[in-house]
């Protein structure tokens, strides 16, 4: 399963139409907007090929300027990347498990550009 917020831009005139166009729609979920036109909504799909075709839904809307995928979400790939990491014998760090971890457990090992 996939989940991706949208940032959608409309003209500051056509917010209220915009949004109650997006709230009618079955395919994207509403979640707030600003007095100068953005509009941010959430899109699932079972892979990115749904998901692309949410967004141009979405873009083609009347009075829309633009919508862009903000930021995504892929359990599936999550998934197989952990799996990656224990076939390689690379050890996962305890925190990437624990669901209480913090940003500030991310431990900085230096500039990745020197390595290559």
């Amino acid at each position: 399963m996939n989940i991706s917020s949208i940032v959608v831009q409309t003209s500051p005139n056509y917010t209220d139409e915009v949004v109650e166009a997006i709230k009618n729609a079955d395919y994207c979920d509403y979640h707030f907007h600003d007095e100068k036109g953005r509009i941010i909504v959430t899109i699932e799909g079972a892979g990115v090929e749904e998901e692309i075709t949410k967004l141009v839904k979405i873009q083609e809307m009347a009075h829309v300027i633009a919508a862009d995928m903000s930021f995504a979400y892929s359990e599936d790939e999550l998934n197989e990347e952990r799996d990656k990491l224990e076939l390689a014998g690379t050890e996962i760090p305890a925190w990437l498990n624990d669901e209480n971890a913090t940003k500030h457990d991310i431990v900085y090992n230096g500039d990745l550009k020197d390595r290559f």
